[in-house]
């Protein structure tokens, strides 16, 4: 059954008509650059496609139709150590539902796992257990989406998220003991509170197997840390390091040196903000180069808008420096370092040069990552990419339920 009680009143989204005036009147005056030689995208994303997505912003797309969809859920506005925190909440449906806080990552918002929402928190309603439910909520990562604005807070990055998570959830919505899961930036958020908080978790669900000083170092924003690609490797194998490389480098590059300078164009342009992050949404999924294959035009644009009418591309990109700038140091010396129960779920977009599908959980066990955690659940998937809940929801929740399912 849902609950009775919540300690909060909840506030519905709504985008002022003033701000989405302004968004149609810098449309309506977006300049494309010229774009020669790039049809095939090696230049990066190809304004023609571009020009597609601006019309039907400007034409056929209707943000208050995607409003209406996320006001079906509830939302919450709370300051949190004097940081502003929007989260949207599905009350779990079940005889004992237990509390899980889902953190997101870089370019995602909290609406990238709408897809997984329902049956994590209502699971009879989808042909699963009801003993499996989970009270979800699901937070924008502070200066991401509705958790802005951040002017006093310049410093924020993913081991700090993770103390505003903790106290969200354990005094602010007063559970004693809560469930948490994560990808991308969010993963690190999950694996913080794992290693810092594990008493207080049940277990941790996490969309990669990262260890919690992946940013620290001289050559944060260099994927593969200055080293030459190994010499005498199958030129299949070279192939997939390049292209691994480039997936990754522009964004580690900006985000790390320079994401002060880069935001003002995106804040500026709707069209720049959502160009720049349209390549990631593109070269990140398992879309094979066809991102309408993962995200229709109205998704991508809804995640865009999140992104545009909060003003909040700049403070979501300095994430990464501020990961390297104030580095992660570990709470205790105990080993493993996160000592909460840890599932992992890889997806085949991501497996590493060289590595099969079938190969991906012995590679991670061979790793020096897998030593920091205290690894319960295993998962490969051939399919799927970097924006797991939303492209492998039905796989997404499998597994994490299979983490929880013992550890109630």
């Amino acid at each position: 059954m849902a609950d009775t009680y919540f300690p909060l009143e909840p506030t519905p989204i709504h985008v002022d008509d003033s701000v989405l005036d302004d968004l149609r009147a810098r449309l309506r005056l977006t300049r494309l650059p010229a774009d020669a030689g790039n049809e095939d995208g090696y230049y990066g994303v190809r304004s023609a496609y571009l020009r597609e997505l601006v019309d039907h912003w400007l034409h056929h797309y209707d943000w208050r139709k995607a409003e209406a969809a996320i006001n079906r859920y509830e939302h919450y506005r709370v300051s949190v150590d004097g940081v502003p925190v929007h989260f949207m909440r599905r009350p779990g449906v079940g005889p004992a539902p237990v509390p899980l806080i889902l953190s997101h990552g870089w370019p995602w918002t909290f609406w990238h796992w709408s897809k997984v929402i329902d049956p994590l928190a209502d699971p009879a309603a989808f042909g699963g257990d009801p003993a499996d439910a989970f009270d979800v909520i699901v937070p924008s990562l502070p200066g991401f989406g509705f958790s802005t604005p951040l002017p006093d807070h310049p410093d924020m990055n993913f081991w700090k998220v993770a103390d505003l998570w903790h106290t969200l959830m354990t005094e602010v919505l007063g559970h004693e003991k809560y469930a948490a899961a994560g990808c991308d930036v969010g993963a690190l958020v999950t694996g913080q509170l794992g290693h810092k908080y594990a008493d207080e978790l049940h277990a941790i669900h996490i969309g990669s197997g990262l260890r919690l000083d992946f940013f620290n170092g001289d050559r944060a924003w260099d994927f593969s840390g200055g080293r030459p690609i190994p010499e005498g490797l199958p030129e299949r194998v070279h192939r997939q390091v390049l292209e691994f490389d480039r997936r990754f480098a522009v964004h580690l590059a900006a985000h790390m040196l320079g994401s002060s300078t880069l935001a003002p164009a995106l804040s500026d342009s709707p069209v720049g903000l959502l160009a720049w992050i349209l390549e990631r949404w593109t070269n990140w999924s398992d879309s094979h180069g066809d991102i309408e294959t993962v995200f229709s035009k109205d998704d991508l644009l809804t995640h865009a808008m999140i992104f545009w009418v909060n003003n909040a591309i700049g403070t979501s990109m300095r994430y990464y420096a501020n990961a390297n700038r104030y580095p992660w140091s570990p709470s205790h010396d105990r080993h493993p370092i996160v000592e909460a129960p840890t599932g992992i779920t890889f997806v085949g977009h991501e497996n590493p040069p060289g590595v099969t599908t079938d190969q991906r959980v012995q590679n991670f066990l061979d790793s020096d990552r897998a030593a920091w955690y205290r690894h319960v659940n295993l998962t490969a998937h051939p399919e799927g990419g970097h924006f797991i809940p939303w492209e492998l929801p039905d796989g997404w929740v499998a597994d994490l339920r299979r983490t929880f399912r013992t550890r109630r």
